[in-house]
């Protein structure tokens, strides 16, 4: 029976063996950038999987990075849904729990619709540490932030067109009073800055900083 463990893309470690790691895809699907980010975690010592969260509706989906292609991933992600999501990557997660590759604990890293199921599997209490990249559902549903019992930090930038800097202020006050908790907004960018191969998102300087601040609270909270 096929699932989202089926044909799981994993990457591993130089040592074969590491903490794991479920990256959380955005509406892009597994494309050239999450790849990278993929491999640039592995290399970094962990184990990294990448469920595919679109393989119920449109499985293999992949898309370009320009108007049409945003307007296409809307397209398939508003068939998207989220508990089925979420039970994706929670089972992903208990995957590499089991997996005899992955040494110490199993977080969770998302990007934009990843980010949100970061966060909602934070919630859900099973990873060991959580980061969310501008996850457009997280103030709306930031009072479960009180069951997030792990380690878990937020980016967003400041001038991102689907959330709003007054949505990401409602993230700050709740984290300023939730230990374990972390927020960190590059006020110069806008959504997807991290997402290198995507031109009309990318922010270089923010892009760099973000990933600065990600790889060191992973070093701390689950270090390879």
């Amino acid at each position: 029976m096929k699932s989202v463990l089926t044909d799981l893309p994993v990457w591993l470690p130089p040592s074969g063996r590491g903490p794991g790691l479920v990256l959380v895809q955005e509406i892009f699907g597994l494309d050239d950038y999450l790849r990278s980010v993929a491999a640039g975690l592995a290399a970094a010592g962990y184990v990294v999987a990448v469920p595919e969260l679109f393989w119920r509706t449109a499985p293999g989906w992949s898309s370009t990075h320009d108007e049409a292609g945003v307007a296409a991933s809307m397209e398939v992600s508003s068939e998207f849904d989220a508990a089925l999501g979420l039970s994706d990557v929670l089972e992903t997660v208990a995957h590499l729990r089991s997996s005899p590759s992955v040494t110490g604990g199993v977080g969770v890293l998302g990007f934009c619709l990843g980010g949100s199921l970061a966060f909602a599997a934070a919630a859900a209490g099973d990873p060991d540490v959580a980061v969310s990249f501008y996850g457009s559902t997280v103030a709306g549903r930031i009072a479960d932030l009180t069951r997030v019992t792990c380690p878990i930090q937020f980016h967003f930038g400041g001038q991102d067109p689907y959330i709003p800097r007054t949505d990401v202020a409602v993230v700050e006050a709740a984290v300023a009073g939730h230990p374990g908790a972390e927020i960190h907004v590059q006020e110069e960018a806008g959504h997807a800055f991290h997402n290198n191969v995507a031109p009309m998102f990318h922010h270089p300087e923010a892009a760099a900083r973000a990933w600065d601040l990600t790889t060191e609270f992973l070093r701390r909270t689950l270090p390879a």
